[in-house]
């Protein structure tokens, strides 16, 4: 695999907006995103792999089983360091940035995302680098 495969589970259409989930793999080596926060809350189950978070000035490294809150407002990335894929289920807390992963998709497979994914996507904030060994 050598880009992230997103799958999108669980919309806020469906949950009149308290929740989304997608379950997500990352190719090994991935770099992840910059340091960052946001309004909502993400939980991170990890499912297959071994993901690094770093949570404020904290690295965690978790595997399969593992569970990682980032309450909303939390400084946050993570990253697949391992030398193998790593798989993942997204928990957002309120919904909404499953519209965010749902864009990322239909660009990856060359298509136009649906509809419910052209809504507002909340706002993130960047604030650091990535995670850096």
């Amino acid at each position: 695999m050598t880009q992230f495969e997103i799958n999108v589970r669980l919309r806020g259409e469906q949950t009149d907006g308290a929740l989304s989930v997608m379950e997500n793999a990352l190719p090994a080596g991935w770099e992840g995103p910059p340091l960052h926060h946001h309004e909502f809350a993400e939980g991170f189950y990890v499912l297959e792999g071994e993901l690094t978070f770093q949570l404020g000035d904290e690295l965690t490294t978790a595997g399969p089983g593992a569970f990682v809150y980032a309450p909303g407002g939390a400084v946050h990335t993570f990253a697949n360091l391992s030398d193998r894929e790593a798989r993942y289920l997204l928990l957002c807390t309120p919904a909404g940035f499953e519209r965010y992963f749902a864009r990322m998709a239909a660009k990856q497979a060359g298509t136009d995302p649906p509809p419910w994914a052209l809504q507002p996507i909340p706002d993130v904030e960047r604030v650091g680098p990535q995670i850096a060994l």
